[in-house]
């Protein structure tokens, strides 16, 4: 890893817009200092899904300054823990990294109802993700 006491994540999918913003404002807002993020797109958006934006506003998580981010190998190299989210074979592979897929339906073109769900859901694997990083205790 970077640094033995914080991990590095990042997350892709392909607009950066959605799925990728809110499991990186999650993990910033759950892990605090304790886990470097990142999030990038294959293909990014000129903007953040506004029900998106919305969405993560009802659990009082302001994304609305955010802007999404072309994916570069620098970052993957960067990353201890790839976590991909629809980027399909954009996604660059490097050896010694971790990489998980979460299928995740996509709110491109969703409303904030359809947002919901997948917040939550992007929500509830951060928490899983969190204890997954936690250095051992000795």
């Amino acid at each position: 890893m970077t640094d033995a006491r914080k991990p590095s994540v990042l997350f892709v999918c392909v607009h950066n817009a959605g799925r990728s913003q809110m499991a990186a404002a999650f993990l910033t807002h759950l892990g605090g200092d304790q886990v470097e993020v990142r999030s990038a797109g294959s293909a990014p958006a000129d903007t953040v899904n506004p029900a998106v934006v919305e969405a993560m506003a009802e659990v009082g998580i302001d994304l609305s300054a955010q802007t999404p981010k072309i994916l570069t190998t620098e970052a993957v190299h960067a990353s201890d823990v790839v976590i991909t989210m629809g980027c399909g074979d954009a996604c660059p592979i490097f050896p010694g990294k971790q990489y998980l897929d979460w299928k995740l339906d996509d709110p491109a073109g969703q409303g904030v109802d359809a947002v919901r769900p997948i917040r939550d859901e992007i929500e509830r694997r951060i928490h899983g993700l969190l204890i997954e990083l936690r250095p051992a205790r000795t």
